[in-house]
């Protein structure tokens, strides 16, 4: 786990930085220099070309994380990356065809309960490409090692662009429709500088030969695009159907409270960037003791993390809201059942790597096409009946069953399980801290409220896990972090 942890502690700071420049722009800049449905707007455009990505990445990233190691020669490789730099076109330019015949209908489509929706298609498309290629390219640095710089570019440079876009929107330099064109172009600037990158780490000599495996790899990408990449698509899609049943400003609203609970993804994002391609080298040199120690350890460590942020967050809501405007302040429930789908998420694990790199991978494809049939159902369901917080308990319930199923998959086909009696130990100790510091009042500013008590129950909580430690990982860094004091 040493580089896995090093690795993970430089891209989990990267990614907190870039989450706290989104806290600054979700939370303040949007919320008070635009007008609520001129958000609704911009979080909807960003959310289906979310939902667009993985299609048009055709499993691509995925795809070089499995098969490249196990080429051997320089000669394979290049066949092998020359095949993923063209096979995401195979979607992308029949979409963009029929995109451009049919863009009044999509743009009916999406604009059925919100009219302002239909003139931003070709804006989704355009950031749905540049998205996919950046994933792509990220993948690309990945299988050598380098991931982060391309966790920079992915969770800080565009939202430093949007920051830059709201000032300039507050100036009124900007007018909504230029600071949306404006987004794409930071998103297409962003897969070129990614580009540029994944080149000069290892360039590619472009072959007319595809590999001898093409077709497995094809077939494993098709399988990506339905089963592994539904989950990324279903973090997206209760926005979008939020979109065809109320107002687009509840569009912002949801989005909000769902920034707040995806902090918690944070260290989860950072380890995986790592323990995939990780995951990857044991499952082809068949190393099961190797793989069962990554999954308990990832597991534990991410749920130790995860159940902190958790508690942290939900303990300060009441004084987080009484900083926004008052048409954010209802979403304490959203925050709580999407809290909870990250820790479950993070307590799983690298569990979907050991997936995705084995001879098991179509199971991902049942279980995607089972989570999205789920999602959507829910969210018929409920959100007619229960606005905002339906779409909410409809993602927990899909999510739910999707990440049980994968643990007892993984279980009944590699008779491995990330559980050890150090898990109940954190989830005891942070159910004891929930209970203990909720009873205490905090009567100050809000801001001084979620400074102390944030620092109290870090400390707390931190000084249990190195008295008893409970993590081997996580009681090192902060032994030697102590010995440095």
């Amino acid at each position: 786990m040493g580089i896995v942890l090093k690795q993970s502690l430089s891209n989990t700071m990267v990614t907190y930085l870039g989450f706290a420049i989104g806290a600054v722009n979700t939370l303040f800049l949007y919320t008070n220099i635009m007008q609520p449905e001129h958000y609704g707007l911009v979080q909807l455009i960003l959310s289906v070309s979310g939902v667009l990505m993985p299609i048009l990445a055709f499993g691509v990233p995925n795809s070089l994380v499995k098969f490249y190691s196990s080429f051997n020669t320089e000669k394979e490789q290049d066949q092998f990356l020359g095949m993923m730099l063209f096979l995401p076109l195979l979607f992308i330019v029949p979409i963009g065809v029929i995109s451009f015949f049919a863009n009044e209908a999509i743009g009916k489509l999406l604009s059925n309960e919100n009219p302002v929706v239909r003139d931003y298609v070709w804006q989704i498309f355009l950031i749905g490409i540049s998205m996919a290629y950046f994933e792509v390219f990220y993948a690309w640095a990945r299988i050598r090692m380098k991931s982060i710089f391309g966790n920079f570019m992915k969770e800080i440079f565009c939202r430093i662009g949007q920051s830059l876009l709201l000032v300039l929107l507050w100036l009124q330099v900007l007018d909504v429709p230029q600071f949306i064109n404006a987004l794409v172009g930071f998103y297409i600037l962003r897969v070129a500088i990614m580009k540029l990158y994944a080149y000069r780490l290892r360039f590619p000599k472009l072959a007319a030969v595809l590999p001898s495996n093409w077709r497995e790899i094809l077939q494993y990408s098709a399988l990506i695009i339905l089963g592994g990449s539904t989950a990324i698509v279903l973090m997206e899609v209760d926005k979008v159907m939020l979109n065809n049943y109320l107002p687009i400003e509840n569009v912002a609203f949801y989005a909000v409270a769902g920034f707040m609970a995806t902090v918690i993804a944070v260290p989860s994002r950072a380890m995986h960037q790592i323990t995939y391609p990780m995951t990857a080298e044991y499952i082809n040199a068949n190393d099961m003791k190797s793989l069962g120690e990554l999954y308990r350890k990832s597991s534990l460590t991410l749920f130790i993390v995860s159940s902190l942020l958790l508690i942290l967050i939900l303990l300060n809501l009441q004084d987080l809201y009484k900083l926004l405007p008052s048409d954010y302040s209802e979403g304490y429930i959203i925050v709580f059942w999407i809290g909870l789908v990250k820790v479950y998420d993070s307590l799983l694990g690298n569990n979907n790597s050991i997936l995705f790199n084995s001879k098991y991978y179509t199971s991902v494809l049942f279980f995607g096409v089972l989570l999205a049939i789920l999602a959507i159902g829910f969210n018929l369901w409920l959100i007619p009946k229960f606005g905002l917080q339906g779409a909410a308990i409809a993602s927990f319930s899909a999510f739910f069953i999707y990440n049980s199923l994968k643990l007892y998959y993984v279980k009944t086909k590699f008779g491995l399980q990330p559980f050890t009696k150090e898990t109940l130990k954190v989830l005891l100790l942070v159910l004891g801290l929930a209970l203990v510091f909720s009873a205490i009042p905090f009567s100050f500013h809000p801001i001084l409220n979620i400074g102390v008590k944030s620092i109290l129950i870090s400390v707390v909580y931190l000084l249990i896990l190195y008295k008893f430690r409970i993590s081997e990982d996580i009681h090192a860094v902060l032994h030697r972090y102590l010995r440095r004091k």
